[in-house]
């Protein structure tokens, strides 16, 4: 299997400046190979692909206004996806209502072909995609969204990476546990089976996807509840290392209330003594490009 696709999903020409996320292409992608996945065609026309796009955008992207023409339109510049109108071949440019005007798109169709042939490639620029633009709590959710289904037999083995990526520290995980003696930062979680701790998690502020070091100043102990909702932009942590609860969190019943409300305003647990707390610009970072502002007002 050749790795040159998994190289190109990973090297994708992507806005960047002072770190702000742009997964707009990634996410193109994604939509395009769930789409070519379920129907056996990734084609699609712009004004059907929009609301979803949108939506895709709102979800995963950062907490700022963006555009669906962007990908739709920029993705061709990348050489994995191709745009037609009915005046000939060639993208109208991101304009909304050029493209809204008969601009259809595609995968390559080297790209496609190459992905529908062999089904560990498929997985491999799969798992590429989500690995450089996501963390990892919320892969499943993205995979839901968009439509896409993986054997178990490919999660496990189709992780063919560019020889070049950053790779992950393994002594990240023990060390950010172990300076929070095992307990989660907001809720106090510190569950052991055996002698193994379970369902306490070492969370990246800064997203692993968007640079953040595998230090203990970018990292927090969190139950894997808090873990996801961090990485989903539910809740976040204030300046003065306060849990911050996103307005647009929606919790009805009383567990809700307990597990996630009712932190709005507490401080978070301290590491043990010599050991930092999260940088502040690793914080600024998360309530830029992942918090959902507004936060909610603590309770009285």
């Amino acid at each position: 299997m050749s790795t040159d696709w998994v190289e190109r999903v990973t090297s994708l020409n992507q806005w960047r400046r002072g770190g702000e996320r742009a997964p707009h292409k990634p996410l193109l992608l994604l939509y395009a190979l769930g789409r070519l996945q379920r129907t056996g065609s990734s084609r699609m026309s712009f004004a059907e692909a929009e609301g979803d796009l949108r939506r895709l955008l709102e979800e995963f992207g950062p907490p700022r206004s963006t555009s669906p023409g962007y990908p739709f339109h920029h993705l061709t510049t990348d050489g994995l996806w191709v745009v037609d109108t009915p005046t000939g071949t060639g993208s109208p440019g991101p304009n909304l209502s050029d493209l809204r005007g008969g601009a259809i798109g595609e995968l390559a169709a080297d790209f496609a072909g190459a992905v529908e042939l062999d089904p560990r490639l498929f997985a491999s620029v799969i798992h590429a995609i989500l690995d450089v633009n996501f963390p990892t709590t919320i892969h499943q959710d993205i995979l839901d969204v968009m439509g896409i289904t993986l054997e178990p037999v490919d999660l496990g083995e189709a992780t063919v990476l560019p020889q070049a990526q950053r790779r992950r520290d393994p002594a990240f995980r023990e060390v950010v546990l172990l300076a929070y003696e095992y307990r989660c930062a907001v809720c106090g979680y510190d569950g052991q089976l055996l002698r193994e701790t379970v369902g306490v998690d070492a969370a990246h502020v800064r997203w692993w996807a968007a640079n953040g070091p595998d230090e203990v100043g970018n990292g927090l102990a969190l139950c894997s509840l808090h873990h996801k909702l961090l990485d989903r932009g539910a809740i976040g942590i204030t300046p003065g290392h306060t849990v911050a609860v996103s307005s647009h969190f929606l919790g009805r019943g009383q567990v809700a209330d307990a597990l996630v409300l009712s932190f709005a305003g507490k401080s978070l647990l301290a590491p043990q003594t010599g050991q930092p707390r999260p940088h502040a610009t690793h914080v600024a970072w998360h309530n830029r490009e992942v918090f959902r502002t507004p936060a909610r007002q603590a309770a009285q």
